[in-house]
């Protein structure tokens, strides 16, 4: 039994911008093909850089779903999040005429936010000497990350709960588990709720490889995003957008809205140990994964599939096997996990709006979709991470992992919707 005595929440519409598709049919077929969106960087002069590499969108073309004005006031991330959005209310079937918009929220998050904005502008500063003049009266607007559910909130008028969430890798998994708690509450009818990331430039770049985070396997782009294989050296950046619409059950039946699955519980922790790594033997995602499958009324027996952070780095790869073989035990080597990093790269505040839509796709069709570029296994890393081929197998009970710098644990359940 649940937890608490609160509505269904489930998941009705869902829209997406990643490295291998630009809508979430295009993604999700990306996804159990095993297709890799992995290349050399185009969108800038890379090479000074110890990465040379990432996960680019391609083909995106904002003048889809905006205005070319719209476009020039958008950074990047926003014109992502926003396509998403439109896509997202779209595929849900959503009358606008026919709510209560004082009843519908948004609640998109970005770890970053408009880093090409900001590195544009102080260049205009600087090689205008100083001149403040210069800069941009839209530079703060393009450049801070909440301004991305305000234009959502614009577009379709929605007046409800809206804010932005920030928890570095963990951003958009936060988004989804406050628009579940707010809906639960009774707050709202429907939220929109995702996260949006694009700092494929060269200070985003730089700044990771001067942490050492990154992959440096410039010889081989194609397989450095490299989840639990032995040979992993590092993640590998990835941008896009990823926006799911939540909703009251009641709300939802009584539109005759499509069901994608039921958004059942979360899991939010934290480590207290280190501003970059894990702790040790996952602890923190032991509670988080734990939690979140408490408050869905579920036990470990019920989850088939885990979309698990997976994102090719040593400490991160080797301490959430840790965790899992922890809380499910001898039920561990049951599972169906994979990381969908492995062709999507690691889109950071963004990570885990895709990768719910690709737990809720699973739940729907019954496809797992692979981990690719698994070569070498890792005596450290022993569970079944779906290697290189796509599994058919029902899944019921799934939960997808996001675990940020600073120590953000977040964990989401989704059921099978009856």
């Amino acid at each position: 039994m649940p937890k608490y005595n609160f509505p269904k929440i489930v998941i009705t519409g869902m829209g997406a911008v990643t490295p291998i598709g630009n809508n979430v049919n295009d993604f999700w077929e990306g996804l159990i093909s095993g297709k890799n969106g992995c290349d050399y960087f185009t969108g800038f002069d890379y090479s000074n850089f110890a990465t040379k590499f990432g996960f680019e969108v391609k083909d995106y073309d904002p003048l889809i779903h905006l205005t070319r004005k719209e476009v020039q006031r958008m950074d990047r991330f926003t014109q992502f999040a926003m396509s998403a959005a439109i896509m997202c209310v779209e595929d849900s079937g959503l009358d606008l005429a026919k709510i209560e918009k004082n009843r519908c929220g948004v609640i998109v998050g970005s770890g970053i936010g408009g880093m090409d904005t900001y590195e544009k502008q102080h260049k205009i500063l600087i090689d205008r000497a100083g001149d403040p003049s210069r800069i941009s009266p839209f530079f703060i607007p393009m450049l801070i990350l909440d301004i991305v559910s305000g234009y959502i909130a614009i577009q379709f008028g929605f007046k409800g709960v809206n804010y932005a969430t920030v928890s570095a890798c963990s951003t958009s998994t936060h988004a989804l588990a406050n628009a579940l708690i707010h809906l639960q509450r009774g707050d709202a009818d429907v939220i929109l709720a995702g996260g949006t990331e694009a700092v494929l430039t060269p200070m985003g770049v730089g700044g990771f490889n001067a942490l050492k985070a990154l992959s440096t396997r410039n010889d081989d782009p194609k397989t450095a995003s490299r989840p639990f294989d032995k040979d992993r050296d590092g993640f590998v950046m990835g941008e896009g957008a990823g926006v799911l619409m939540l909703e009251t059950e009641e709300h939802a039946l009584n539109r005759g809205a499509k069901i994608y699955a039921e958004i059942a519980g979360c899991g939010l922790t934290d480590d207290a140990f280190h501003i970059t790594q894990p702790a040790e033997g996952g602890e923190g995602a032991v509670r988080s994964m734990k939690l979140a499958i408490e408050d869905a009324g579920l036990t470990i027996n019920d989850i088939q599939y885990i979309n698990s952070h997976g994102t090719s780095t040593y400490y991160n790869d080797k301490n959430e096997t840790a965790a899992i073989r922890t809380l499910f035990g001898d039920l561990a080597d049951g599972l169906n996990i994979n990381s969908t990093k492995s062709m999507t790269g690691h889109l950071l505040g963004a990570t885990g709006a895709i990768e719910a839509i690709a737990t809720c796709k699973t739940i729907e069709t019954g496809i797992i979709p692979p981990t690719i570029n698994y070569q070498n296994p890792d005596p450290e890393c022993d569970l079944n991470y779906t290697p290189n081929v796509k599994v058919e197998r029902e899944v019921t009970g799934a939960i997808s992992n996001s675990f940020g710098f600073g120590g953000h644990n977040a964990t989401l359940c989704f059921k099978a919707y009856k």
